[in-house]
């Protein structure tokens, strides 16, 4: 197999025979969609859908110093996350650029797993392994031993409840505990990318199509439907939740992303990039030099990735991602503005779409909140 040839899921074929349309995402054969992405889209804010996500980097740290490693080598304190949490973190270069954006589960007193973007992965990995020297712990490469199914959307729990006997109820969000779905052995996770109530099912490779099965029959009368990473995009916009390569990336600190909440000064010892982390929260407290904002078309055109953003004939932004929004049935953008064109309403905010500068409404992010 050659190098350029992309890798396959152990779903691959169950997505073929249900005629999804397949993308390289990542270096993976991925399902873009099966049928309608709106359709998709809108069952997982109504009803439910599943995902498959086995792309995502599965790191495994492990050992005595396995907390303390990951304190040094994130910006998040680790160590503080008791056994069966998670926690949103960042990796970030000794300059406080971000490697990529990371939820780290803590499995038990020695053992974490980190999951990284696909794309991001090895490089991940290569850093964690590189930050281990010294401490007592094994960073472990687990890509090949997970497949990660999502079930996302209001009917999620009750269609997961069907086929376990987990405590769902008493699983908070952003926790995970092991369980039995459907016979199969599993780390059920209150966790997801749609801004939807979900769970992400991390399992062995060779139970995956017995579980998308299972799923896929316990959510029959409840309207659940097969969902690629298209509408996985729309949901995630919506919900403001950002995208490495889009609003993350090593060019920008957390801080600049708007996220600085996630570096946590106050762990003990040194951390990669506290200083030049310190210094990025100063000049963000002082004046950002941008902040990412919601943008509402007033038109029906869609803005881009990469498309200005203009107000009284100056650039004064850049659109991250761009998208038709089904639940607000306008196009919608997320994009980093000067701070003078930042607050909600602010006047004449328009986009550059092909020569044309189409009026927007600058609204707070995010676009879409789930009633609780």
């Amino acid at each position: 197999m050659s190098s350029t040839e992309p890798r396959r899921t152990a779903l691959d074929a169950l997505h073929r025979s249900l005629g999804a349309t397949m993308t390289d995402f990542a270096g993976w054969d991925m399902p873009l969609r099966y049928g309608s992405e709106r359709d998709e889209h809108n069952a997982v804010r109504t009803r439910a859908g599943l995902f498959d996500l086995s792309h995502m980097g599965e790191i495994t740290v492990t050992g005595p110093g396995a907390a303390a490693l990951l304190d040094f080598a994130l910006v998040g304190n680790i160590g503080g996350v008791k056994p069966g949490r998670a926690r949103y973190t960042m990796i970030c270069r000794e300059d406080g650029g971000i490697l990529d954006d990371l939820i780290v589960y803590r499995l038990d007193d020695t053992t974490y797993m980190v999951v990284a973007n696909a794309s991001n992965a090895q490089v991940v990995l290569d850093a964690l392994r590189e930050r281990s020297a010294g401490f007592d712990a094994e960073v472990r490469d687990d890509r090949d031993a997970y497949a990660l199914l999502a079930v996302q959307g209001p009917e999620s729990p009750a269609i997961l409840a069907s086929l376990t006997d987990a405590d769902l109820d008493g699983l908070k969000y952003y926790a995970g505990l092991p369980g039995t779905v459907a016979g199969v052995p599993a780390l059920i996770a209150r966790t997801g990318y749609t801004g939807e109530d979900g769970f992400e099912l991390f399992v062995r490779p060779e139970h995956a199509v017995e579980l998308w099965q299972a799923l896929t029959k316990a959510g029959e009368g409840a309207g659940l439907v097969p969902c690629g990473l298209s509408c996985r995009d729309t949901l995630r916009l919506e919900a403001g939740m950002p995208l490495y390569g889009n609003e993350l990336s090593t060019a920008l600190t957390p801080f600049d992303a708007g996220l600085g909440r996630v570096v946590k000064f106050e762990k003990e010892g040194d951390f990669v990039g506290r200083a030049a982390l310190a210094e990025a929260a100063e000049r963000a407290a002082a004046r950002p030099p941008r902040v990412l904002v919601g943008l509402v078309a007033e038109g029906r055109r869609v803005p881009r990735a990469g498309y200005a953003v203009v107000a009284g004939g100056e650039v004064i932004g850049e659109v991250t991602s761009g998208a038709p929004s089904p639940t607000l049935g306008k196009p919608i953008a997320m994009a980093y503005v000067d701070p003078a064109h930042a607050e909600p309403g602010a006047e004449g905010v328009g986009v550059d779409i092909r020569g044309s500068h189409e009026p927007y409404e600058v609204v707070a992010l995010p676009f879409y909140k789930r009633r609780k």
